[in-house]
């Protein structure tokens, strides 16, 4: 990232935005926060998206309008760019990902995964608060549902997701497979540099299918409506405080009917220890 230093006893503002081919006023620009009332017209797509991700923005539109909104679908288009998301249906060219960085083959398919550290997945999601809104990405382990690590961002810059995999790996060793969408944080070199690093098989979901991460999602649903949209947090440090209570209590204390209502955190010590009975059903995700 390009920095100039303001007070330079040689070069004039305008002398170094010519060496670096920006504009002067670039230097001066500081950014304002989002009104009060476009932070809480995100918050209300991003829960309408949470109650049916297979809404498009024409049926947003809609839906907004009848909340009261006077609203066209340019606009919704442009905030659910921002949240980063889009009605979940098979269509083509729907990846996000960088157009140079490489993809690679979703590899659960028909795959039994039976025992934790098989294979992790991560994902992004928008977290609104009461004075803006961050990102945040988590790791979580397949068969357990645990998040094993988590990072919050405001911007969506790989930096985030890369910290939140070493700390995966460095706090709980390195899975089989590592599945994620498309997107360009996890096509990054920085990204999937790190797994081949580690020696980790890199999976990715089929462009445009919600349903292959289908685990991940779910915890997003749970992460909004039982912490997040429940606190209501105010800001980033309030977001971070409730996130470092909450996600050791979604791990350590909150039973899964799914994992015989075990906690996730049970579940994958005892799958650790061999004990675990539970066996996922072949992924047919992406069929």
């Amino acid at each position: 990232m390009q920095k100039i230093k303001i007070h330079h006893p040689n070069l004039s503002v305008t002398a170094k935005c010519r060496l670096l081919s920006i504009s002067r006023g670039s230097v001066y620009y500081q950014a304002q926060p989002k009104p009060a009332a476009e932070l809480a017209l995100l918050r209300q797509i991003d829960q309408h998206f949470l109650d049916n991700p297979c809404l498009g923005s024409r049926k947003m539109t809609a839906l907004l309008r009848r909340d009261g909104h006077i609203i066209n679908r340019k606009k919704v288009q442009r905030l659910m760019r921002q949240l980063g998301i889009q009605a979940i249906y098979a269509k083509p060219n729907t990846s996000q990902r960088y157009p140079s960085h490489p993809t690679y083959p979703y590899l659960l398919r028909g795959l039994k995964i039976n025992r934790a550290n098989q294979v992790w997945c991560a994902d992004i999601t928008y977290i609104p608060m009461q004075r803006g809104f961050l990102y945040l990405v988590a790791i979580m382990d397949w068969y357990s549902r645990k998040v094993l690590s988590w990072r919050l961002s405001s911007n969506l810059e790989a930096d985030f997701c890369v910290e939140a995999l070493q700390e995966a790996l460095r706090r709980h060793g390195t899975p089989d497979i590592f599945n994620t969408d498309q997107g360009s944080q996890f096509t990054s070199q920085a990204f999937t540099g790190t797994l081949q690093n580690a020696g980790v098989q890199i999976s990715m979901d089929g462009r445009g299918r919600y349903l292959d991460n289908i685990f991940i999602e779910r915890l997003w649903r749970t992460v909004k409506h039982e912490c997040v949209y429940l606190h209501d947090p105010a800001t980033g440090t309030e977001l971070n405080a409730l996130l470092k209570r909450w996600i050791p209590y979604y791990n350590q204390q909150r039973p899964h009917q799914t994992l015989h209502y075990q906690t996730p955190e049970e579940f994958y010590l005892a799958s650790l220890a061999g004990s675990s009975i539970l066996e996922l059903p072949p992924a047919k995700l992406a069929a």
